[in-house]
């Protein structure tokens, strides 16, 4: 354990520049083989803190002044880290602190690992985790030093994520920073564009500015431009919308159809899937009327995608991102020749459940996902997909409704 006792001086002989040959010297040099950093317990002064200060400026100046590359050097970087980590073990001493708290909606719970290096969302410094005690809040993974704790002012992100579930759907909706009185959207301290007294940084996802503390040039895939451009380059946003965004890329919140139906137009991607989503919902009745397939757990292949099988017009970002990059695809048409084997070809239950054409009264047994098949909309009669069924339909919507059921 590294300590200090009140009278630490910055000892000329630890630098000299004679060559040390033996290890018990470098060791003395570097203050390790006599206990230069020990102090009584409990006798810790003010001073301390400001000697060290002096050895930690001292040990910069030598470094600066040593030839690059040189043990002398190499020795004196040593030197300067352990100086560095005592001088935060004073500022930050450890405490008997709870395993679990709460703020802001946060659920901060205690940190265990030692070894990971981390950075706090508060002051931006790095996490010590051997020196120095650390949250995580359990919801939006919000990390920072226990001694920041009570300056934290940012609620949590999953709150606003359980409390609103929509993204901004605007392209980075910017109102300028006149409108935000030149001030960080977050923590309201100055930023301006010039950089005096701080940076501004724009949020790809609010349009809104932020500070560099508030704002770390985090990149995310932008919702809005995904539903709008079909466009999947990441841009720079600040944390709170890096945060709410990863909460929310799993969540079906977006109906296209509504929000951008002429996407369908020009995405081929999206007609397969809607396609497959569509032929799973047909397929669905079969299986939970069906104990094989419930004791199979057939469904259960979909449980990342609940929504599959509960409509086939919402998506998550996730669900498009897939799409784009042809993975969802792949899969999706694996589970549906799955399920679609299982009720024409090894289940008799579900095959007895099939169609006879109503026109020709002719050919296989049809189901309604096949894909030379049609459906009626109104009574769910099943015939095979040609110009007979079209022919047919035609004709039916000119009868009277007492002669369409007769047809029916």
């Amino acid at each position: 354990n590294l300590q200090i006792r009140p009278s630490l001086e910055v000892r000329p002989e630890l630098f000299s520049g004679e060559p040390k040959s033996q290890s018990s010297d470098r060791a003395m040099d570097l203050g390790l083989a006599e206990d230069h950093f020990s102090r009584p317990v409990g006798s810790f002064v003010a001073s301390d803190i400001e000697q060290l200060k002096q050895a930690i400026e001292e040990c910069k100046r030598l470094i600066l002044e040593l030839p690059e590359h040189s043990e002398r050097q190499k020795d004196t970087v040593v030197k300067l880290i352990h100086l560095r980590l005592k001088l935060q073990e004073l500022k930050d001493p450890e405490e008997d602190e709870p395993n679990l708290r709460i703020l802001l909606e946060h659920r901060f719970s205690k940190e265990k690992s030692k070894s990971v290096k981390q950075t706090c969302d508060k002051c931006s410094t790095i996490i010590w985790g051997l020196i120095q005690t650390w949250y995580t809040c359990t919801g939006c993974y919000y990390r920072c030093h226990s001694k920041c704790m009570n300056l934290i002012t940012k609620p949590c992100v999953r709150s606003k994520v359980s409390h609103q579930s929509e993204y901004e759907l605007s392209i980075c909706p910017e109102v300028g920073l006149d409108k935000q009185d030149y001030r960080c959207t977050e923590c309201r301290s100055p930023v301006s564009l010039r950089g005096v007294p701080s940076e501004a940084r724009q949020c790809d996802y609010t349009g809104q500015y932020y500070c560099s503390s508030c704002h770390w040039n985090d990149t995310a895939i932008i919702p809005a431009r995904v539903i709008h451009n079909w466009e999947f380059e990441p841009k720079k946003v600040c944390r709170s919308s890096m945060r709410y965004l990863a909460l929310m890329i799993s969540r079906p919140v977006l109906k296209l159809k509504e929000i951008n139906p002429l996407l369908f137009n020009f995405v081929e991607e999206l007609v397969e899937i809607r396609k497959l989503r569509q032929d799973i919902l047909l397929m669905k009745p079969y299986f939970i009327t069906c104990k094989e397939a419930m004791e199979a757990r057939l469904l259960l292949q979909l449980q990342d995608r609940q929504h599959f099988v509960e409509n086939d017009d919402m998506y998550s970002l996730q669900d498009l991102i897939d799409i784009s990059s042809g993975r969802l695809s792949c899969s999706l048409t694996e589970i549906h020749t799955t399920f679609a084997k299982h009720i024409k070809l090894d289940c008799e239950r579900c095959q007895a459940k099939g169609f006879v054409c109503e026109l020709c009264k002719e050919g296989d047994i049809l189901f309604p996902f096949d894909s030379h098949t049609s459906v009626c909309q109104d009574c769910s009669a099943v015939f095979h997909r040609s110009e007979d069924y079209k022919t047919f339909a035609s004709s039916t919507e000119s009868l009277p409704l007492n002669e369409q059921q007769l047809q029916y």
